[in-house]
């Protein structure tokens, strides 16, 4: 890869991991508009673990009380502190476990084509909308019931589906189950640890089975630039959401749906 493609890649990466606009329909999309070659596993994993460290650094103080009391709820077997929000990101977590394991060969043949990724940025971006309109935004992630943690969870799965966008569809979830926008947000944001080091974890091993060389000055540098864009996406996409809600995310799959329906038709 040349210097611009890492850092567009990098970027890239960066941004749509954490913005409901999905990451994974951008990263397929992008070499195929602009005849790039495939990018590699090494350098997947490599920009993955960069958006891993910055979802971790920023929420660090959230993730220590949150590890310390599901910790010690560990040890009493009852509720402590916040360990409630411990353990929803961790049951949260298991449908999209349990859907990988079974559907990743389906995914990987059938389900990442411009049409489909066309079909889904469309239709998911709609639903955000209407979710962000109809939602009653009174609750925080605290208040989440072990219902709404597995509707959550079974949103996040459906976002295996290129196009559908991790963070987009639990948003989703989440404001129609009441979450304020910043709430939706942070629960999403903290599901997407475990999600991501599972990812970057399979991503790794097939890597490792590749027996591929490695470009390690270009894995520095998308580590690093996505590392350093998630880190300021999260920052400001959270300040900024209160104020202009999920419509410009909106507007922008519908745009993106419809052009590549019209390069791809």
């Amino acid at each position: 890869m040349d210097l611009f493609q890492i850092i567009a890649l990098a970027i890239l990466q960066g941004l749509t991991e954490f913005l409901p606009i999905s990451s994974s329909a951008h990263l397929i999309l992008l070499p195929i508009i602009t005849g790039w070659q495939d990018q590699g596993l090494a350098f997947d994993v490599a920009v993955h673990v960069g958006t891993l460290a910055a979802v971790i650094i920023y929420f660090r103080h959230t993730l220590v009380i949150l590890f310390k009391d599901w910790f010690q709820s560990v040890i009493q077997r009852q509720l402590v502190g916040d360990s409630k929000l411990a353990w929803a990101v961790l049951f949260g977590t298991i449908p999209v476990g349990l859907a990988g394991l079974l559907l990743s060969d389906v995914i990987e043949s059938s389900l990442r084509s411009p049409l489909v990724i066309a079909a889904t940025t469309i239709i998911f971006g709609l639903l955000l909308g209407w979710a962000d309109w109809q939602g009653k935004r009174q609750r925080n992630e605290h208040q989440l019931t072990w219902q709404d943690v597995l509707i959550v969870g079974v949103a996040q799965a459906v976002a295996l589906i290129p196009g559908t966008s991790r963070s987009g569809i639990t948003m989703t979830a989440g404001l129609i189950l009441g979450l304020s926008r910043e709430a939706a947000a942070r629960f999403s944001f903290l599901l997407s640890i475990p999600v991501i080091f599972l990812a970057g974890s399979f991503k790794t091993v097939e890597f490792i089975q590749s027996d591929t060389s490695t470009d390690w000055s270009a894995i520095l540098m998308g580590t690093t630039i996505s590392a350093l864009t998630a880190f300021i996406c999260i920052h400001i996409f959270l300040k900024l959401l209160e104020k202009i809600g999920m419509w410009p995310f909106v507007v922008y799959r519908l745009i993106l749906g419809v052009i590549l329906v019209w390069l791809f038709i």
